[in-house]
């Protein structure tokens, strides 16, 4: 399940979220506590993050996934999961206990969603598909069963051992492996689940109700309680048992719901006492030639940034780098990375947008719009921001939904979660990581360092061109700072 930490709040000043797999069981525990938020003085509090209404009915279709339980039970649990996540094999005891114990009451529905950092969620998930395209229903459920008992061995050969077991035809099921021939079935459950705020895994939903993470048998109980004696007052009214489920999703909501804020929220968060810098570490950060960026691409400094649109500190950062850009105009760029967090439901669906208008020439105006509406991220928003901005609505509702935009954020997001396991934002100026939305100060003693060293390079015969960025990188890599 997701853990979450405070990071070194006295000394940084600033709390970083954990990357999106840390619910799903990938990423690397972080550093010791320093102090709770609520021991801190009001102005170094991290702001509260909103918070979503656990009593909320999300609409969630079963539409063709597989399924298992009577199509008339008046609870139905809809598993949204990855193979490769070591809580979603975690909470299978707890799952199949509800199964014994509310047999005939209770069906379960699964949603794929193979998160980005587990290079093995998605073949093992096609891998379940071809058991359901060659067996039906029972068999994909067969495979299921059998690839989170074989977890977290799920390599191509551990995956044709799985499916001989399960008696499948061996030469379509190699060809389905190499062809992904599944994979726009399994991309449209998980644009689905994390459209309402699923994006960590496992995620559940009872009659609607989310359960995030690998909970206990008496978290289930609690919540199938609940939704069993509203549903059966449901068919005493008069609705039929196999209609139950459609009347709850009648009145269901199709994005996160969230609780207002509390009072005095902002009021605390008003002035934030600078934090100071970590010591700085070096890492090669491979661009894209179409990455996002502003300012000159022969620039000597290059800032990276793997930012979150939903990350509080990330928009505390962005006044940072505005100013370091006007300070600096011919000498910085920047260059943006996506690294949505999983404890942030609207943080993918903003990426794509972003991406979206990205196609058209407008991510920095979107990126502008989505941080400066931070509180109000939603599907319409995206929608209201891209008609401000003049887009084609068409393309941009067609780019929204594509599969090759998601897998360009994903792309992102599995180098962010290598190369900033500590959160959003993580910064790299020249390859040198900083940390947490530091103040200006920090990043112009570094970006004048970096200007004393080109300097030197310069004069060493180093010409400033499009691949001095390499160039410089190498250097620091080379000669990393102290401290």
């Amino acid at each position: 399940m997701k853990h979450t930490s405070w990071i070194l709040a006295l000394v940084v000043g600033v709390v970083l979220g954990v990357v999106g797999d840390r619910m799903a069981g990938g990423g690397p525990r972080v550093g010791p506590v320093a102090a709770r938020p609520s021991e801190l003085p009001p102005q170094q509090r991290p702001p509260q993050r909103p918070q979503e209404d656990t009593k909320a009915v999300y609409r969630v279709p079963v539409d063709d996934s597989p399924a298992r339980g009577p199509a008339d039970a008046l609870v139905t649990i809809v598993e949204s999961s990855d193979f490769e996540c070591p809580f979603c094999k975690r909470v299978g005891p707890a799952t199949k206990q509800i199964e014994e114990n509310y047999r005939g009451k209770v069906r379960f529905v699964f949603k794929h969603n193979p998160l980005p950092f587990h290079a093995k969620a998605l073949p093992a998930a096609i891998a379940a598909e071809e058991g359901r395209a060659q067996g039906g229903p029972s068999k994909f459920w067969e495979m299921h069963d059998r690839l989170f008992e074989s977890a977290p061995a799920l390599d191509r050969p551990a995956l044709e051992a799985v499916a001989k077991a399960a008696k499948l035809d061996m030469a379509a099921f190699g060809k389905a492996l190499d062809d992904k021939r599944h994979e726009p079935r399994i991309k449209r459950d998980q644009a689905l689940v994390t459209g309402l705020g699923a994006n960590g895994t496992p995620t559940f939903f009872v009659n609607g109700r989310k359960i995030p993470g690998a909970v206990p048998y008496e978290t289930f109980k609690a919540v199938v309680d609940e939704e069993l004696a509203k549903a059966e007052a449901l068919v005493k009214s008069g609705v039929p048992a196999k209609d139950v489920y459609a009347r709850i999703m009648e009145g269901a909501a199709s994005a996160p719901v969230m609780l207002p804020a509390a009072a005095g929220q902002q009021a605390a968060q008003a002035a934030p006492s600078p934090p100071q810098p970590p010591p700085p570490q070096v890492q090669k950060i491979e661009l894209r030639p179409d990455d996002p960026q502003k300012g000159p691409r022969n620039a000597p400094v290059t800032v990276v940034v793997f930012s979150d649109f939903q990350c509080p500190f990330c928009s505390r950062v962005e006044p940072s780098l505005t100013q370091l850009q006007k300070a600096y105009p011919a000498d910085v760029r920047v260059v943006w990375k996506h690294l949505p967090l999983a404890m942030h439901p609207q943080a993918m669906p903003a990426a794509l947008a972003a991406e979206a208008a990205r196609e058209q020439g407008k991510f920095w105006e979107m990126h502008e719009a989505l941080f400066q509406n931070q509180a109000q991220l939603s599907p319409d928003q995206y929608g209201v921001q891209a008609r401000k901005l003049g887009l084609d609505m068409a393309k941009f509702q067609a780019s929204s939904g594509a599969a090759a935009t998601r897998a360009r954020v994903e792309e992102d997001a599995k180098l962010g979660a290598r190369v900033a396991p500590q959160g959003t934002p993580t910064l790299y100026v020249n390859c040198r990581q900083v940390v947490g939305a530091q103040p200006y100060e920090v990043f112009q003693k570094m970006v004048d360092e970096q200007l004393a060293r080109t300097a030197e390079l310069r004069k060493a015969g180093a010409k400033v061109d499009g691949s001095f960025y390499e160039r410089i990188c190498e250097d620091n890599l080379k000669n990393p700072p102290k401290g």
